[in-house]
């Protein structure tokens, strides 16, 4: 049952071993946890629940994060939905660059150098600031 302090996360990511390692030590820091295999489905899920924060994969099937981030920009609650990209592409790669100054992701990070206990806490931060 989520209550009135738990804040809602949805995590769109296709690798099923990380996704549900990240839905787990979501859950253990006290987050209510929605999860998707790809961006058409999480986009279901992120404009039917309003969650507080979206956790997205780029590369993904059926809708790419670059797909997701266009449509969900484009909807008036999307428009200002809190978004942190965890990928293993590069910022120096030029779709990534253009996905990251256009859609205005909260934050931009790396899957190889990004800790799940230091995730945990660039959540908290972002869930923190208006």
């Amino acid at each position: 049952m989520t209550t009135q302090t738990q804040k809602r996360i949805l995590v769109v990511e296709d690798d099923q071993a990380l996704n549900m390692a990240l839905v787990e030590k979501l859950k253990d820091a006290d987050y209510v946890v929605d999860t998707t295999f790809d961006g058409e489905k999480g986009l279901e899920v992120a404009l039917a629940k309003k969650p507080d924060l979206i956790l997205l994969d780029l590369l993904m099937p059926v809708m790419d994060g670059y797909e997701f981030m266009t449509s969900l920009r484009a909807d008036e609650w999307g428009n200002t939905a809190k978004v942190i990209i965890l990928t293993n592409f590069s910022m120096s790669e030029e779709k990534v660059a253009q996905t990251v100054i256009d859609k205005k992701p909260l934050s931009f990070l790396v899957k190889s150098s990004t800790k799940l206990k230091h995730l945990v806490g660039y959540i908290k931060e972002a869930l923190s600031s208006k």
